[in-house]
């Protein structure tokens, strides 16, 4: 389709950017009427904002693989990768927060088209309310059902800060009941057992979702396009993105996604998406949660998400809407111009006050 539209003049993009402020600060009524993007009000007691879910037996504490100091090399390796071998064993946490009937049940969760799960670290407050005021807003019309959840660990560290967070997120869940938190360092190399967390709590809790939108906190989602592309998806297998293929380990020591060989001596990654933003259907993400309980956990969450296609005989896909390293606009066109991105699905790498211009300059006639 084609797109007419007029090129946002400075002027204008300044002003929509003192109001998108506002509209973070003061909420949503500055936006005026309900539309098709505002969240269906509960008739379920069991959606309603959840507390702490009790837990009858908590996990047993797991404690560090010792023999890790006797592989060579070991003591040399940085400190955080030094962790991830010493627990890497290590995959039952406690759940600090849970909404168990987000999804309405297990029984009544098919009713669910989308699911937003978003990776989210305890402090970033901001962009979570960026994302529920814009395209995360909740929604149950026009047989189309999306629900959102933030998936948290527990801010690394001893300091005051950490129970600071902690009660932040309690804060958030009694507000919004959108907070999935286990009692793990949320921490980059930790973002796999987010994966493997969220994905068992998927099984549970709700294990008909068709679709599952997993991704950063700092993406910016045309929800709409999402759901328009997935109602087009006959079923089975989905699972796509920016996809990456034929590379395999960092052996630099000083790159954020270092893997000594100590972690794998293999040299090659499976394709794999990026985890900023994947689009993935029910099935696919029900298969990944069944290998990953047989797969050893590697410490770069997306490559981990290739390892269980891979062992389950699937692939993972292109999407061109899924925009992971931002969008190419004209030497001389304004590059806050919403026509380069009213058809595509997801961009990465907004802060908050870009989610909130661009989606109202997205719902701009």
């Amino acid at each position: 389709a084609s797109w007419r539209c007029p090129r946002l003049e400075l002027c204008g993009l300044a002003t929509a950017g003192l109001l998108g402020l506002c509209y973070l600060l003061l909420g949503d009524k500055w936006l005026g009427p309900p539309t098709a993007n505002s969240p269906e009000p509960s008739a379920n007691p069991s959606e309603a904002p959840g507390l702490p879910a009790p837990s009858a037996e908590p996990p047993t504490p797991c404690t560090a693989n010792a023999s890790m100091h006797d592989v060579s090399g070991f003591a040399a390796l940085p400190a955080h990768v030094q962790d991830f071998l010493l627990y890497r064993h290590c995959r039952h946490f406690a759940q600090l927060l849970d909404v168990p009937g987000k999804c309405g049940g297990p029984t009544r969760s098919a009713g669910v088209f989308l699911l937003l799960a978003i990776k989210s670290s305890p402090g970033n407050y901001v962009r979570r309310e960026a994302i529920r005021k814009t395209w995360g807003r909740e929604r149950g019309r026009a047989g189309v059902r999306v629900r959102r959840v933030f998936l948290c660990g527990v801010a690394p560290g001893a300091g005051s800060h950490v129970p600071k967070l902690n009660r932040l997120l309690q804060l958030e869940q009694h507000e919004h009941g959108d907070i999935l938190q286990w009692d793990f360092s949320d921490t980059f190399f930790n973002l796999t057992l987010k994966q493997l967390l969220f994905h068992g709590w998927l099984a549970e809790s709700c294990p008909g979702a068709r679709f599952i939108l997993n991704g950063d906190d700092d993406i910016f989602v045309n929800t709409n396009n999402i759901v328009q592309f997935a109602q087009g998806v006959p079923g089975g297998h989905l699972f796509v993105g920016h996809l990456i293929a034929n590379v395999g380990p960092i052996r630099n020591a000083g790159s954020k996604y270092y893997v000594p060989r100590q972690v794998t001596a293999s040299e090659r990654y499976p394709p794999y998406c990026g985890g900023g933003g994947i689009l993935m259907s029910g099935f696919t993400a029900r298969t990944i949660h069944h290998e990953s309980r047989r797969l050893e956990l590697f410490p770069i969450d997306d490559v981990y998400l290739g390892m269980c296609l891979e062992r389950a005989g699937l692939a993972p896909a292109a999407h061109g809407g899924i925009r992971l390293v931002g969008v190419r606009v004209p030497a001389k066109a304004e590059p806050f111009d919403p026509c380069y991105y009213r058809e595509l699905l997801l961009v990465h790498r907004f802060s908050p006050y870009e989610m909130a211009l661009m989606w109202q300059a997205l719902r701009q006639p």
